[in-house]
């Protein structure tokens, strides 16, 4: 469905993208009219819902079932010390309203789970996945592949990150993370901790994946792992099938 035509205040709110080449009125139409899920408002959310939702992506869902923790402020930016202890995905959506009014806010403020992920999943074109384990991760990326939508998926540890795209014809999910991967196995952020600006660096990637799905610019990393070490700032790059 084609999106209304941009207002007077659209058109100078995006007046970077409409003059950007390869953007321009017709990439930003696309994203006025995008319907995204981002699941998870929390590290890797937090600057995916804050980019896209100042990128005009026409509507931004957000599933969250967790609340805001004090613990949570030195890396999720778009809560705040008011916010401790308010559903995550409320706060999500008034960070929205606040940002940008022309984008519509959908609030899922539940669990997301093998039962629900259809329904919720099945109202959007494009799924970005910003959790924080695998039994999660494998139920969006069921979802997704079922319902035939594009899914972005980011993930973060200490230092480190990754960000890739899983789409339909591309390789599978158990292609990158097999089905005997166990979240016992992983390192958690609790345990392990987390520097602040990595969640920034990967979930800006993984806004940028989504932007490029929309529109149609450049080449998505389908089939491919983007890696970055923030300790020794180098960004690498490995292929799987």
């Amino acid at each position: 469905m084609a999106a209304d035509p941009l207002s007077r205040d659209e058109i100078t709110r995006y007046s970077r993208h409409l003059v950007l080449k390869g953007m321009g009125g017709g990439g930003q139409q696309a994203l006025k009219a995008a319907r995204v899920l981002v699941v998870g408002a929390g590290g890797l959310g937090s600057p995916v819902i804050a980019y896209l939702a100042a990128a005009g992506v026409g509507t931004l869902g957000v599933v969250d079932h967790d609340t805001v923790s004090l613990s949570n402020l030195q890396r999720q930016m778009i809560h705040t010390t008011e916010s401790v202890g308010v559903s995550k995905a409320d706060s999500a959506g008034r960070f929205v309203a606040a940002l940008n009014p022309h984008v519509a806010m959908m609030v899922h403020a539940e669990r997301l789970t093998a039962d629900n992920a259809g329904a919720i999943l099945g109202g959007y074109d494009l799924v970005l996945d910003g959790t924080d384990n695998l039994a999660t991760r494998r139920i969006v990326a069921a979802s997704a592949a079922t319902l035939g939508l594009p899914l972005v998926s980011g993930a973060v540890s200490m230092f480190d990150g990754q960000v890739t795209v899983f789409a339909p014809g591309g390789p599978a999910f158990d292609a990158l993370y097999p089905a005997e991967a166990d979240d016992a196995d992983l390192p958690s952020c609790e345990a392990t901790g987390i520097l602040g600006p990595l969640v920034g660096v990967i979930g800006t990637l993984m806004a940028m994946e989504a932007i490029k799905l929309i529109t149609g610019i450049g080449t998505p990393l389908i089939g491919r792992v983007l890696t970055y070490d923030g300790k020794d700032s180098r960004f690498s790059e490995f292929s799987y099938s």
